[in-house]
Formats: C-alpha cells, structure tokens, sequence
C-alpha cells in the first residue's frame, strides 16, 4: 500500500464553528480520507479536502445496498495526548461487516493508519471540554454503475470526522416491540449494515409518536427475546448479577459492550451472556429484583433506562443516582478515555501528531 498522499485546504473552517454549540452530526472537519477498491486491490490512499463527490444514478450502493460503517472517538487526555478507545477492535468489526456484505475486507493496517494521520491533521477540531470528542466515521460503499443484483467490483473506503460535545443522555423510556423487528438471526443484524438502521426508523418514529424515547428491540419469531434497545446493546442487574443478551446473530457485538463485561468482571460482578425474555424481565421487576437497565454504546457509553413497557405493565427503574453498575462502567471507560484513570487494560491508542499536522 502507497503512502497516504495529502492535499490539505489553503484555509480552515474551523473559525466558522461554535465549539459551545456543536450539534452532533452536522459539524465536520476540512478533510476527508478516501481509498478505492479497483482491480482486486486497494489503491490511492488520500486525504483531501471535505467535498461533495459526483455518484452515477445507477450506483449500486444506492440500488441494493452494499454500505457498512462504523462509529469511533478520538479523546484529547489531560496530558494533551490524543488517543482512541479500542481501535483494532473497530478494524476487525468492520471487516467482520464487510464480509457478511460481500465487500472486500480492508488491511487493518490501512484502518488505522487512514484513522491516525486524519486525527492528526484535524487535531484542531477536538473541542476542549471535558466529554467532547472527534467523533469518527468510516465507511464503505459499492460504487459500480450497473443495475442487477449482483455484488459490486469496485468499492470506496471513506473516513470522515467532526466535533461533537458532551453527551448527557436522560434516562429514556422504551417501549418493548411486539409487532416491527430490527433484526433476525441469520439476517445481517450483526453488520453494522445501513440498511439495519433504515430498518428501524418507522417503529422507532411511532413509538416516539406514543410518547416513548426508544424501542426495546425483541426477536423475530416469539417477539420474546430481548435484542438491543435503539442503536445500544441492553444490559440488565437482577438481584446483583448483571446480564446482557448473547449475541446469537440478531445482535451487534458492540465494542463498549465489550468492555464493560470485561471492566465489570474485573471488578467482581458476577456477568452472564444468555437468551433473556421479556417476561423473565417482567418477572424480575414484579419481584422487586430489577435492580437497572441500561444501554451501551459509542456515543452516550452508557444511557440509563427510565422504564420499560411491555403489554399494560410499566416497570419504572430507580432514578440514576441509584444505578451503581452503569455509573461504574460509564465512569471507568470515561476516566480511561480522559487520563484520569491508569488503561489498565490497553484500550487506548495514541495517536501520533507530527508538527506539521496541522493547517492555518
């Protein structure tokens, strides 16, 4: 693989940016990686200036949907370091994607090297308060121009990045769904395919028409097991041991996921993958033995459960001051992340920022 060839912009945006006021997923940097799969190989690495780019109206992405992505941050420690949490874990997922695709797999390799040197140029963007990051996005897209259902030749591997501020979820209500599906086994629900997402946005849209911020996502066939809850893995205390639903190929293997099993086992919780049923849920709760539910994921690491309803039952959780697990694990990735706490375990990766990364 060539060098990564850089054409930087003559003028930053970034003075155009309010960093007290940055709404996530609208603000993005001044470049943009960019790789083409052609002939069997990757080829012509690049960074170049953010822009629009022209695409053929028989674009297969756009027709059958090859398109994978994933979400990544970059931190700025006390120390003025810059790091990311888990890369290689985010390289082997997205290949992991790729292949249930049909899509060429990318050179770990590339993956970071394409991540690093971007961060490192765009490390100006990283908004200085505690809890903000350079939120990541890589992804890739079929880009053959040929309408039949076939897999593409030719691919394009894109990074982009962009600030986001501190992210304060409030506990969110769901509503168990007994009626839409996201995912099936043997279907792509472990990819993290676009199509997954599109998949959900009607049932989620209806159930925050009803008054409830998330879906609790069940199983395909009994609309019984527990899936995931919106885009987060779900993570359940019952009478002090903490589950989350194996993930049996409806269920994205999430990298924060990941570890908080492993930070939680660490720390002497008793941590139990296996099938979970609503009304094991349900039971629990009536019992007085649903201790917390919580989300996890890149953005929010973890996101408190209001509560739940399923059927005429609402199960109301305790208030999050009372919800010991989550602010464990969410406070230990955050303190790992920030510097605060010693990575213990290897998470984190810095990145390298040469002197002359970045632009006027």
């Amino acid at each position: 693989m060539p060098d990564i060839a850089v054409n930087k912009v003559t003028k930053s945006a970034i003075d155009r940016v309010d960093f007290n006021n940055i709404p996530f997923g609208r603000t993005f940097s001044d470049h943009m990686f960019i790789c083409d799969y052609r002939d069997g190989k990757w080829q012509s690495p690049r960074i170049e200036p953010l822009a629009r780019f022209p695409m053929h109206p028989a674009n297969m992405t756009l027709h059958y949907g090859q398109a994978i992505f994933e979400g990544m941050k970059a931190s700025r420690q006390h120390d003025g370091q810059i790091i990311l949490f888990r890369p290689e874990e985010h390289a082997a997922r997205f290949n992991r994607s790729a292949e249930r695709m049909a899509m060429p797999t990318l050179p770990e390799s590339l993956f970071l090297e394409a991540i690093e040197t971007l961060v490192a140029l765009e490390q100006d963007w990283i908004p200085g308060d505690e809890g903000s990051a350079l939120y990541i996005r890589p992804f890739m897209i079929a880009t053959d121009e040929f309408i039949g259902v076939r897999v593409s030749d030719t691919y394009r591997f894109m990074v982009i990045v962009g600030p986001t501020g501190p992210y304060y979820p409030k506990p969110v209500n769901l509503l168990v769904a007994q009626k839409f599906v996201r995912a099936v086994e043997g279907g792509i629900g472990e990819a993290k395919a676009a199509g997954n997402y599109a998949a959900s946005l009607l049932p989620s849209r209806m159930a925050q028409e009803a008054g409830y911020d998330q879906i609790l996502w069940t199983d395909a066939h009994d609309f019984k097991y527990v899936q995931e809850v919106g885009t987060m893995n779900l993570f359940f205390v019952i009478d002090g041991e903490v589950l989350t639903p194996a993930t049996t190929g409806a269920i994205l293997k999430g990298i924060t996921r990941k570890s908080i099993m492993h930070l939680l086992r660490d720390k002497g919780y008793t941590v139990t993958e296996r099938r979970i049923s609503i009304d094991e849920i349900a039971d629990a709760y009536q019992a007085g033995k649903l201790q917390e539910v919580f989300g996890a994921g890149t953005a929010a690491v973890v996101s408190n459960v209001a509560s739940i309803t399923y059927n005429d039952l609402r199960m109301e959780l305790p208030p999050l001051e009372e919800c010991e697990v989550a602010q464990l694990a969410k406070k230990t990735i955050t303190d790992i992340r920030t510097g605060k706490a010693e990575d213990a375990y290897g998470w984190t990766r810095e990145v390298k920022v040469p002197e002359t990364a970045t632009v006027g």
